[in-house]
C-alpha cells in the first residue's frame, strides 16, 4: 500500500473499513490528498470508491478508521457540519426552482443576507457560464447546463473539498469531453480540492493530478496519470487502465541495466531492470500495444530492441489508428499503429500477413503483483466470442445438463 505523506495531506483517510454483510466494501484504506489538487478514485463497480466518498461526505460512518480534514477529525461530524459538498450523478436539483434559486438554496438555508446571496450567486453564475439562463426552470436547460448548476450550487457555500460522484455519467461522449474541460477550468478558478469518483479511465486520466486505482475494496496504486499508465504495479492496474499485453517468464541473464527473460512458446525478451531481479526468478511483464512497431519488411536490428516475426490474426481500423492482433508463438499480441500519414498507394497490413514486431527493452514494465484473472480485463477480438458460441453449439446432447438443473 502507498504510504501517506501526512506532512502534506489536507484530506486523509486513515485505516477506513466498511462492510455490508459479508462483503468488505472498503478494506483498510489509507490515503492522503493534497490541498487544491484533483484527486480521482478510479475503479470498477463495487470497488469501494463511492463508499469512500460517502464516508467523506458524512452520509455513512465507517466501522473503523478516521477521516481528517485540514487537521480536524470529521469522522463523527454530521454532513451539514463538514466543509464538504457533493455533486451527484443525477444532479439532485430542485425542479420547482429556477437556476438562480437552486444555486442560492444553500445560502438561504444558512440565512445569509440577501445582498451576500445575490453577490455570491452572480459570481457562481458567471463561473458556470449560466448567467443568461438564471431565470430558467431546471427542465428548460440541457444536461450539461444542469451539471454546471449542480457544481455552482455546491461551490457557492465555499467548501474546502468538493466531492464529485460520477458527475458526467449521464452525459453523451462529446458533452462529457466538453464538461471535463469546463470542470478543469472551474477548478483552476476556485482552487479548492476536488475528489472525483469515476469508473471511466479516460475521465480520470484527463482531469486528475493524482489517481488512486481501487479494486475489491483496496487501493491498488496511487500516482499521477503518467505513473499509473506507464508504470503499473499490478496486472489489474495494467489491464484496467488502457490496454496491454502480458508475458510471464524467468530471468536467464542479467547484464547492467538489462535482463533477458525467457518466455515459453515465445522466445527471449530483453527488458530494463526496474526491479530487483535474480537469475531464474519469475517475471511478469506488461507491454502497452502502442509501444510495439509493426512493419511488413524486416527492420534493421538495433541495440536493446526486441524483434519478432508474427502473423496478423485481426485488423480493426479506428480512424486515428489501427489495432492489430498478431500471433507470435502461443501469444497473441495487441498492437496499435498511429496514422501519422495516409498514403493511398501504400499497401496496408492485412489479415494473415506476415509481419515484424519490434519494441525497445525500456518499454516493457515488470509487475510487482500478477493475477491470471486480470487477463479477463483485456480487449479481445470479437471472433473469440464466435468461437465460444460455435463450441457450445457443437456440444453433444448427452453432455449438457438436463432442463431445470444447474449446469
Amino acid at each position: 500500500m502507498d504510504k501517506v505523506d501526512k506532512g502534506m495531506a489536507f484530506l486523509e483517510f486513515q485505516g477506513i473499513v466498511q462492510s455490508f454483510g459479508k462483503v468488505k466494501a472498503v478494506d483498510d484504506v489509507s490515503l492522503g490528498i493534497k490541498q487544491g489538487e484533483v484527486f480521482s478514485l478510479l475503479g470498477p463497480s463495487g470497488c469501494g470508491k463511492t463508499t469512500l466518498l460517502r464516508i467523506c461526505a458524512g452520509f455513512q460512518r465507517p466501522q473503523s478508521g478516521r477521516v481528517i480534514l485540514n487537521g480536524q477529525d470529521i469522522t463523527d461530524l454530521p454532513p451539514e457540519k463538514r466543509k464538504v459538498n457533493t455533486v451527484f450523478q443525477n444532479y439532485a436539483l430542485f425542479p420547482n426552482l429556477n437556476v438562480y434559486d437552486n444555486i442560492a438554496f444553500g445560502l438561504r438555508i444558512l440565512r445569509r443576507p440577501e445582498v451576500e446571496i445575490r453577490r455570491e450567486v452572480d459570481r457562481m453564475l458567471d463561473l458556470a457560464d449560466m448567467a443568461e439562463h438564471a431565470h430558467k426552470r431546471v427542465n428548460e436547460i440541457s444536461g450539461g447546463q444542469k451539471q454546471r448548476v449542480a457544481i455552482a450550487r455546491a461551490l457557492v457555500n465555499k467548501p474546502q473539498v468538493l466531492l464529485l460522484d460520477e458527475p458526467l455519467a449521464a452525459l453523451d461522449l462529446k458533452l462529457r469531453q466538453r464538461m471535463l474541460v469546463e470542470l478543469d477550468s472551474i477548478h483552476d478558478e476556485v482552487g479548492i480540492t476536488f475528489v472525483y469518483v469515476t469508473h471511466d479511465q479516460g475521465e480520470a486520466m484527463s482531469i486528475s493530478d493524482t489517481i488512486a486505482v481501487m479494486n475489491k475494496g483496496k487501493v491498488e496504486q496511487i500516482g499521477s496519470p503518467a505513473e499509473i499508465y506507464e508504470a503499473p504495479r499490478s496486472s489489474f492496474v495494467a489491464a484496467f487502465i488502457g490496454d496491454t499485453n502480458f508475458f510471464d517468464g524467468h530471468v536467464t541473464w542479467v547484464k547492467g541495466e538489462y535482463s533477458q527473460i525467457s518466455i515459453e512458446d515465445f522466445g527471449d525478451v530483453l527488458v530494463f531492470n526496474d526491479k530487483n531481479v535474480r537469475l531464474g526468478g519469475a517475471v511478469h511483464l506488461s507491454l502497452r500495444p502502442e509501444k510495439l512497431l509493426i512493419s511488413s519488411e524486416k527492420p534493421a536490428e538495433k541495440e536493446n530492441v526486441n524483434l519478432f516475426k508474427g502473423v496478423v490474426e485481426e485488423v480493426v481500423y479506428l480512424g486515428s489508428h489501427t489495432k492489430y492482433w498478431v500471433r507470435v508463438g502461443e501469444y497473441r499480441l495487441a498492437v496499435i499503429r498511429q496514422h501519422r500519414r495516409f498514403l493511398l498507394d501504400e499497401k496496408p497490413i492485412s489479415w494473415q500477413d506476415e509481419v515484424w514486431l519490434e519494441w525497445h527493452a525500456d518499454d516493457g514494465f515488470m509487475l510487482e503483483r500478477y493475477s491470471e484473472a486480470d487477463e479477463a480485463l483485456l480487449v479481445l477480438p470479437d471472433y473469440e466470442d464466435e468461437e465460444e458460441t460455435e463450441e457450445s453449439v457443437e456440444t453433444p446432447a448427452e453432455e449438457t445438463a438436463p432442463a431445470g438443473e444447474d449446469a
